[in-house]
């Protein structure tokens, strides 16, 4: 193979789905494996927290920190584009929320020629992997690595907002990732006692203690190598690094597993030369393999997030103000691992239909008790609620695409948010079906004020205008190496690159059309998924 280090896999990106790849694939003992993290160590002391996200997201040791391009159906912004960095990954800094997405998510998958992605085939999947709190039964595991608890704080506000969506046709369920999420119900969460449960804790610790595995971090990929061959596919020889302490080669006797997320991963790709010709030769890159189809397709949940003041109850808004609050708050959680130190984002879901002939479920809201500019910005000075709600199954598609042949270069990343009528259409519905249940009796103790976007706003421009005002992302990148056999796909249902052997791409990247709801759990499916695939290919 040339100089350098040798591996039987190099898996690219110590994420959720590569922690998952470097457990299973070190379990047997037979191949030695190399896992590769651009970031740190996850040894910052509020990824453990699960409030500490306020301070993870937008912070340089563990964010990526990418920005959106400014964005016309966001009126011309451009938004924070949070991307975990570090062992973990986004499953260090993310909501923590434990979401499958719905039965016909996956269905889809298969009709679209997919072999194996359809819901019967994926649920044994996600059980495998799952330690959930109430025990094993018909929809969930018990016994695996990735823990599923319920949350460990209530708020009064939010038990009445559920009151409230029930009396608007929303009605109170047990609990979500049963295959139909219509209802609403406060979301499960990747905790354990209190603490975050990241893919680092629950898969790749585990695994730290094999002599097969070795782990890399602040190891920076330049681009995949390639062997030259002119009578058979090319093939994946391994990669080139950029270290702290130099440049070095690592060689993958057996395959190279990009596991770098939406972003990440057609960047490297692209900047290996694999992706479309036309894009590669804007800078100056030599084409080795034409995939028009890499970096294309990206899809994301925009949440438009609609703000409440309300009295009669007190919020974390004010909680978290007050020294003797933050005091209080503070000793809840270090006596008894309970209180809003235990929040994600949002405790409180919901999905519905955002018109009557939509086959399931469509819309979501992430209902938090509290309020705020955006992630990073302080909490405002009253209380207020904060029911953000976004499109499931968004039709507008965006683009990853490099801006520079330099690997270091950040990439443009355009998700066209409300780009389709469609889309606009069900944001404009998510606002005014928010405002039926803010109105809703069960609420009226609280006398919530709509304060943003408006009571004045009534009109579906004025509407739409508002949504693209407040419109953000909820940080579900997905689709940018998509899965199919179709002129777009980029790789098969085993999730090799069409075109290329020895490289796989097994990441969120992959997901042909967006699930419903939060992606964390899907990409630990995934990864499970191509963990079985290669260890059948190699057995």
């Amino acid at each position: 193979m040339g100089n350098g280090l040798d591996f039987d896999f190099v898996i690219v990106g110590a994420g959720t789905a590569g922690c998952v790849l470097a457990n299973r694939l070190t379990a047997n003992g037979k191949f030695n494996v190399l896992l590769i993290e651009a970031g740190g160590k996850d040894d910052y002391f509020w990824i453990n927290i699960p409030v500490g996200y306020l301070y993870t997201i937008a912070n340089p040791r563990t964010d990526w920190c990418f920005e959106t391009e400014p964005e016309p159906g966001l009126n011309g912004r451009s938004i924070g584009y949070a991307r975990g960095l570090g062992l973990g990954g986004c499953s260090s800094i993310n909501a923590m929320i434990y979401m499958r997405g719905q039965a016909s998510d996956f269905d889809g998958w298969a009709q679209l020629g997919n072999r194996g992605w359809g819901w019967s085939d994926v649920l044994p999947v996600f059980k495998r992997s799952e330690d959930y709190q109430h025990g094993a039964d018909a929809f969930h595991g018990a016994g695996g690595e990735l823990r599923v608890e319920e949350r460990r704080v209530s708020w009064p506000i939010l038990d009445a907002w559920r009151d409230a969506a029930a009396a608007c046709d929303v009605p109170k369920i047990e609990e979500f990732n049963r295959g139909d999420n219509f209802g609403n119900a406060y979301f499960q969460m990747n905790q354990k006692r209190g603490m975050r449960w990241s893919a680092t804790k629950a898969f790749l610790r585990p695994a730290l203690g094999r002599p097969n595995l070795t782990v890399m971090t602040d190891a920076f990929v330049e681009r995949i190598t390639f062997d030259d061959t002119s009578d058979r596919p090319r093939r994946a020889a391994g990669l080139e690094l950029r270290t702290k302490t130099g440049n070095i080669q690592v060689n993958a006797h057996r395959e190279v597993l990009l596991a770098a997320g939406s972003i990440g991963s057609p960047q490297i790709l692209m900047l290996s030369g694999v992706g479309p010709a036309d894009h590669l030769g804007e800078h100056g890159i030599q084409p080795i393999h034409e995939l028009s189809g890499i970096g294309r397709n990206l899809q994301d949940h925009l949440q438009v997030r609609s703000i409440y003041r309300v009295s009669n109850t007190v919020t974390l808004n004010r909680r978290a103000r007050s020294l003797f609050g933050k005091a209080k708050m503070a000793l809840e959680y270090a006596m008894f691992r309970t209180g809003p130190l235990t929040m994600p984002p949002s405790q409180l879901g919901a999905f519905a239909k955002s018109a009557p002939d939509k086959a399931s479920a469509d819309i979501e809201w992430h209902v938090q008790p509290l309020s705020l500019d955006k992630f990073g910005d302080p909490l405002h000075d009253f209380d207020a609620i904060t029911p953000s709600v976004c499109n499931l199954r968004p039709s507008s598609r965006g683009t990853v695409r490099l801006t520079s042949p330099e690997p270091g270069a950040r990439p443009a990343i355009a998700p066209n948010y409300l780009a389709t009528e469609e889309d606009q259409r069900i944001a404009v519905e998510g606002i005014r079906f928010t405002r039926r249940i803010m109105a809703a009796e069960p609420l009226e103790p609280f006398s919530p004020e709509e304060w943003k976007p408006g009571p004045h706003l009534t009109s579906d421009q004025e509407l739409a205008n508002a949504a693209g005002d407040l419109g953000t992302t909820i940080f579900h990148p997905v689709g940018t190496c998509k899965m199919g056999s179709d002129t777009e796909a980029v790789v098969d249902d085993r999730l090799s690159v069409h075109g290329i052997d020895g490289l796989r791409v097994i990441d969120a990247s992959i997901m042909p059309t967006i699930t419903s709801g939060n992606t964390n759990a899907p990409t630990v499916m995934i990864a499970e998924k191509g963990a079985e695939f290669i260890l059948e290919d190699h057995a």
